[in-house]
Parts: structure tokens; C-alpha cells; sequence
């Protein structure tokens, strides 16, 4: 079993390549495998569907109620789409489809909706058919592996279903993310997932899949079982120094914004609401000069300069590498997921990490309310919040600010002080993005507590369809409450004129808006675009410095 054909299914972010599968590549490349890598989330013919997927559903959806449209949108995409491949009765799938609908977006839409998805749908995974046997038949691999998050999982299925049948020896493997959250192994989800597709998928690999998959290459793990984890291998953690940068060489990287790099595993916080800890193991860093060296040997070989870090949080390693970058004399730019703490509210520091490559943070603000700030075991304070977001903006890195809208026990009180804190900091904030609280079964840090309330999302009738059960809490606010401040959250947003970019041409009004309110902004999007222009204005930052002209491209992101 030489040959290796690992793949990503559609939806997931193409913000930046797959990094899952083209570190596999690489790593079982340099162990004498050959491995082809495909993305089929950045294909055209992929991309069209999912635009005019929701340009559907846009058309039934009045304006108020299109809050936060696209993330919430995403629900309703991935069930539909599992109960495309499963249903039986017609009629049954269209009234599911319109309830799905309405628990997202909470208006009545009429069968001519559903039918315009349904037919949607059919080409869609007819085109995918097409495509995806041509693959099979041209490269003829011996071995399958996909990566599945919650949304490319009816996708998925899919094509390994047609692998099987038309090369039934083929052995096929999953891995990713969706075992860490929404299919964690100790979920009825975990359940259903195996027993759906016991005919059609060989192993499921949880966890190091570098090691595990090698060991299982290599005949070095049990063959009569069908799920590998961390606990097979005595709970081995692969080191940062034992693995190489990611091997991106079938892949087209000027489609995708960024490149990607990581600095740490793991996170050092448990937050309420968040499965990293748990489902990912003890903390781990790189040193930043492994780090440095990495992400700069990436720049040199694909031109890439603006680079966004997978880290769950950047914090416990930023000063150290912004000081090494300074030090190399190479400016890199690089978008992270950041946490308020008081070292963040020090200009100081916000100056030297923008001389030292920081371009964009993605913060976890999560409300402005106390009360729910220590509900969610976030260790911070609303004052901390703002000092942090007026910190970074000075430096001019953009503050991309996440809001979690509808945590158990969110008063109406609680959601003003959140807008009101949104308010008072409006000039500082680059981009708002909310998300409706998202209950797991498994994983989050108050799972014990929540768990007594859980209870399904959709009827009984409709389990054969969803394939697996969707869960929410019956406390307060109800799923509709909550539902009902994302729209009010997101509308609050744009009178105060916070942008919440998706196209090019939104990121560079907001980019134009950016570059107005602070004199040290960092560059627009569209200036990474042109991969043989180097920007090294980070090292020249002060109080007082300018950022570099923009430049209209009215292309989009098709996601």
C-alpha cells in the first residue's frame, strides 16, 4: 500500500491550504509513500454551489433576520445535506428542510424553497460524482484518507461510499477536528458516525495522525480494529522539531489568502464553551526560532508574506517571537487567535509586536458582562477588554472581536452591557463577528452541569435523515432568544459602522475604514495579493507612522 490519495471535502474555511492533510503528505512522503493531496473546497465548481446555495435561502430570509447569515447558514447546509443522501420520503425531506430554516433563521419559508435546494443538490453531488471518480480513476490510489470537520462530513461520506464501490479494495481512513467537538468519541454522534458507515470506511485515526497513521501503514497497530487514538500509541505527542513545514506542492496557493503556521498545541485556558484543552492534550510551544525559520522558509518558497497561525491562542508565545522576527531583519505578517490579558493593554508591547509582524488578532472578548465573563470561566473583565482592543488599535492591528451571544444564563442586561462595551470601543474595533452559544455533547468545559438540560433540536421522524442528533439546552435565553440578539447584535453593529467583512471588496472598505481611524494601520488585505511586492513597513513603526496605500480589487472570496 504505496499510494496515498488524502483529500478535504467541502465546507470548511479556504482561508488558508488544508493543513492537516499536507503535513500527512509531507511526513509520509519522507517515510516512502506517495501521497497526492486535493482540496475540493477551493474548486470553482464547489464554490459556485455554495454561493448559490445561500442566495437561495437569502431570497426567503427578510434583512433583519440575516444577522451573522453565512456562519448560521452553515447548520442548515451540513444537515441538509446529510439528509440528502439518507431520505426515503419526499415530502418528509422538504418539511425538514423548511424546519431546518426556521430553527436557523426563524422565518416560514414555502416548499418552493426547498425544492429549489433539493434540485441544487442533486447537481451538486452529481458534479462531485463526476469529478471525484475521474480522480480515482487516474491515480489509482491503495489507500483513502479524508479529513472531516462537521460540515464536509455528508461530503465525505460520499465519496468514500464510491470509492468502495467501484475499487472495494481500497482502504479508506478519517481523521479531524469533528472528533474533537461535534463527534467527540464519548457522543452518540461518535456511535452513529461508525454505524453509518461500517460498509465504506476501514479506520478512523483520532488524534497525532502522523503517528498513527505511519503505525498503521507500517502494520504496527491491530488490524481488527477500527478506531485509533492517542491511548495506541501510550498517548505520544509528536514533537515540533520532528516535524517539517507542510508539503503544499499539489495545490494552487495563490487562491488562498494566507499561508499557515503554528506556534503551539493545545490551549493553557478552559473556557466554559471551548474543547481545545480537552480534546487536545497538554500545552506545547515551538521556540520562536524554529518558528522564524519555518514560516520564513515557507515565504521564500511560495512568496507568501501574510501568514495566519492555528495556535488557539498566540498570547503565551508572542513577545518572544515578535522580538525574534526583529531580530531576523524579515517582515512576516501574521493573523492570530489572541485573549485578553493586561500584557495585551500595554502600548509598549502592542508597538513591538506590530514592528514584530502581528497584523491581525482574533480575540475572544465574548461579552461585555461580568456576570458571564466568570460564567464562562474567561478570567477576564469588560474593563480589560476594552484596554486590550484600545492597545492594539494604537499599534494599528486590526481587532477582529468574537462575541458569544446567548450563553446559558444571558440575561437581556447582560446583551446590553455587551453592546454598549461594543460601543464605547467602536473606533478601535476593526471587525465584530457574534456566534449564537453552540452546545456539544461532549468536550466543553461545563459539560457536567449543561448536560442535565440538553434536549433535542429536531424530532424523532427526522433521525434516519440528520444522521446524527443536533442538541441544545432547554435553559435560558432559548435557542430563539438567542437567535433573536445575533440579529440585534449584528444590526447594532453596522449603525455604529463595524464592518464584518466576507468578500475583497468588503475587506477593503474596511481596510479604507481602518486606515482613517489610526495612523499606524496595519496594510490592506489586497496588498498581500501581489506575491513578488515585498512589505516591510512593520519595522518602522512609531506613533506617528503611516501604513502603505490601497488598491481597489473588487474580486470575492467565494466563502
Amino acid at each position: 500500500m504505496k499510494k496515498i490519495l488524502l483529500t478535504i471535502l467541502p465546507y470548511w474555511d479556504p482561508m488558508i491550504p488544508p493543513m492537516g492533510i499536507t503535513s500527512l503528505k509531507r511526513y509520509l512522503q519522507n517515510n516512502g509513500y506517495i501521497v497526492k493531496t486535493v482540496d475540493y473546497i477551493v474548486k470553482e465548481e464547489c464554490l459556485d454551489y455554495y454561493t448559490n446555495y445561500f442566495e437561495i435561502i437569502k431570497k426567503h430570509v427578510p434583512y433583519e433576520k440575516r444577522g451573522n447569515f453565512l456562519n448560521i447558514g452553515h447548520d442548515v447546509l451540513q444537515n441538509q445535506m446529510m439528509a440528502h443522501l439518507n431520505y426515503d420520503d419526499i415530502d418528509e425531506y422538504i418539511e425538514l428542510i423548511k424546519l431546518l430554516i426556521y430553527n436557523h433563521y426563524y422565518v416560514k419559508v414555502d416548499n418552493s424553497c426547498a425544492l429549489d435546494i433539493i434540485d441544487l443538490t442533486d447537481k451538486y453531488y452529481k458534479m462531485l460524482e463526476d469529478d471525484f471518480l475521474t480522480l480515482l480513476d487516474e491515480f489509482k490510489p491503495d489507500i483513502l484518507g479524508a479529513t472531516a470537520y462537521k460540515c464536509t462530513i455528508p461530503s465525505t461520506f460520499f465519496v468514500l461510499k464510491l470509492a468502495k464501490n467501484r475499487y472495494p479494495q481500497i482502504k479508506t481512513i478519517v481523521g479531524g477536528g469533528t472528533f474533537n467537538e461535534s463527534h467527540a468519541p464519548d457522543s452518540p454522534s461518535f456511535d452513529a458516525f461508525l454505524e453509518y458507515s461500517e460498509s465504506f470506511l476501514d479506520k478512523v485515526i483520532i488524534g497525532q495522525g502522523e503517528l498513527l497513521f505511519l503505525k498503521y501503514l507500517k502494520g504496527e497497530l491491530p488490524e481488527a480494529q477500527r478506531v485509533y487514538s492517542r491511548q495506541d500509541i501510550d498517548g505520544q505527542i509528536l514533537d515540533f522539531h520532528q516535524l517539517e513545514n507542510p508539503d503544499f506542492s499539489d495545490l494552487d496557493l495563490s487562491i488562498y489568502p494566507c499561508m499557515a503556521a503554528s506556534a503551539s498545541a493545545s490551549c493553557i485556558y478552559n473556557c466554559s464553551f471551548c474543547t481545545a484543552q480537552k480534546a487536545n492534550g497538554p500545552y506545547r510551544k515551538n521556540t520562536p526560532e524554529k518558528v522564524v525559520e519555518s514560516m520564513t522558509q515557507l515565504y521564500k518558497l511560495h512568496g507568501h508574506q501574510l501568514f495566519f497561525m492555528t495556535d488557539s491562542l498566540i498570547n503565551p508565545v508572542i513577545q518572544d517571537l515578535a522580538n525574534e522576527f526583529i531580530k531576523s531583519n524579515i517582515s512576516l505578517y501574521y493573523d492570530a487567535y489572541f485573549k485578553v490579558d493586561d500584557a495585551s493593554a500595554d502600548i509598549n508591547n502592542t508597538l513591538l509586536w506590530r514592528k514584530g509582524g502581528l497584523y491581525r488578532v482574533r480575540l475572544g472578548a465574548e461579552s461585555g458582562s461580568q456576570r458571564i465573563l466568570d460564567a464562562m470561566n474567561k478570567l477576564i473583565t469588560p474593563k480589560q477588554i476594552a484596554a486590550t482592543i484600545k492597545a492594539l488599535a494604537y499599534a494599528g492591528i486590526k481587532t477582529t472581536t468574537y462575541w458569544v451571544i446567548g450563553h446559558p444564563g444571558e440575561t437581556e442586561e447582560d446583551f446590553q452591557k455587551t453592546l454598549d462595551l461594543i460601543e464605547e470601543c467602536k473606533n478601535d474595533i476593526y471587525q465584530t463577528e457574534c456566534n449564537y452559544f453552540l452546545y456539544h455533547y461532549s468536550n466543553q468545559g461545563e459539560e457536567d452541569d449543561w448536560s442535565k438540560d440538553r434536549m433535542p433540536l429536531y424530532p424523532d421522524w427526522s433521525d434516519k435523515m440528520l444522521l446524527f442528533k443536533n442538541w441544545t439546552l432547554n435553559r435560558y435565553p432559548l435557542r430563539e432568544e438567542a437567535f433573536d440578539r445575533v440579529h440585534r447584535f449584528e444590526a447594532h453593529c453596522r449603525k455604529l459602522g463595524i464592518p464584518n467583512p466576507y468578500s475583497l471588496k468588503e475587506y477593503h472598505e474596511a481596510d479604507q475604514r481602518w486606515q482613517r481611524l489610526h495612523k499606524n494601520a496595519a496594510p490592506a488585505l489586497t496588498d498581500f495579493k501581489d506575491t513578488d511586492r515585498y512589505i516591510d513597513e512593520c519595522k518602522s513603526i512609531t506613533s506617528v507612522s503611516y501604513a502603505s496605500s490601497t488598491k481597489t480589487i473588487d474580486d470575492k472570496f467565494e466563502f
